[in-house]
């Protein structure tokens, strides 16, 4: 049975959701960035149907959502000054943080880890779910492991079907990449993922530079200390290229049918699909539209997406990251 939907907007449909999550279920909810997979943070058999739903590894670890910086009592054992002073600016917000954990957190949230990432999330749809439910929840993108996360109700349902309960309903996602994930795990700030909040952002606000961790090679395969690390992950099925800054917008001879994805009008000519990113010129609408353009272009039965590269300046550093992991690992 496919997942009900239930709309945002009715408060009776969010106390429905958050039933459900009390009684162990699986309950996608939207989000500023993408689409969450949540459910009650401290119920591991119903963290365990997160991994069953996703195909997810357990190595893999989940970030727990909060309601208020005044639940991080319940999730974290400290807060560095550096990590306060990131939550006041940017929660609700997408930034994750990573930082020590209670021993109550099970160890399938944080894949066994002494951490776990939290966020405030900046949506009604997420903030009223979880106020009704009183709870964390734990809630890892909303599609099956490694492949487009989603944008739209419609998205999950596609992917997900009869794996989850219930379908929180509040519209297209606003930010459209996943969030900055910060840990303070090793005592130096370290950057883990690039998001909706830039690393200037984060580096103005801290007063100092931060770590980078690696992105891609050796240390990066290790086991991750938060999502989306992996050096292969929001593959397309369609196998996708991206493009260097000195190739120009052509389809390869002999490719059969490509698709194209551009950052701005004109499209070129020759391609058999194509979608603009950021009709606008504005790095936010690139990133806004990036999945759901990704998702459109894998359904038109092409054999090769190319991608246009962007600048890496604020909001271009988390597209080109996430046009990079899906070029590695697309089938």
């Amino acid at each position: 049975m496919t997942a009900q939907i239930l709309l945002a907007s009715d408060p009776s449909a969010v106390a429905a959701a958050a039933a459900l999550l009390r009684q162990g279920g699986l309950v996608a909810f939207a989000t500023e960035t993408v689409y969450g997979l949540g459910a009650d943070a401290f119920r591991a058999a119903a963290v365990a149907r997160i991994f069953e739903a996703k195909a997810r590894p357990s190595f893999d670890p989940l970030i727990v959502h909060l309601a208020s910086p005044a639940w991080l009592a319940r999730v974290v054992r400290d807060v560095p000054a550096g990590a306060a002073r990131l939550a006041e600016l940017f929660w609700p917000g997408p930034l994750t943080l990573v930082l020590p954990r209670q021993p109550e957190v099970p160890d399938l949230v944080t894949a066994g880890l002494d951490t776990v990432g939290v966020r405030v999330p900046d949506h009604p749809a997420a903030l009223d779910l979880l106020t009704a439910f009183g709870g964390p929840v734990a809630a890892p993108s909303a599609n099956p492991f490694g492949y487009v996360s989603p944008t739209t109700a419609a998205h999950v349902v596609e992917q997900l079907g009869d794996r989850v309960d219930a379908v929180l309903d509040g519209g297209p996602c606003r930010v459209g990449v996943e969030s900055t994930i910060v840990s303070f795990a090793s005592g130096v700030p370290t950057l883990l993922r690039p998001g909706g909040v830039t690393q200037s952002q984060v580096e103005e606000a801290l007063g100092a530079p931060v770590r980078v961790a690696p992105r891609t090679g050796v240390e990066a395969a290790k086991a991750p200390e938060a999502p989306g690390q992996l050096e292969k992950h929001y593959a397309t099925r369609t196998p996708l290229r991206l493009l260097s800054s000195r190739e120009p917008l052509v389809p390869p001879r002999g490719a059969g049918r490509v698709g194209l994805i551009t950052f701005a009008s004109p499209a070129p000519s020759g391609f058999d699909a194509v979608e603009v990113l950021a009709p606008d010129g504005r790095s936010a609408t690139a990133a806004a539209n990036l999945f759901a353009a990704l998702r459109r272009l894998d359904t038109r039965g092409l054999d090769l997406l190319l991608a246009e590269p962007c600048p890496e300046e604020g909001l271009g550093s988390a597209i080109m990251d996430r046009l990079r992991r899906c070029a590695a690992g697309a089938a």
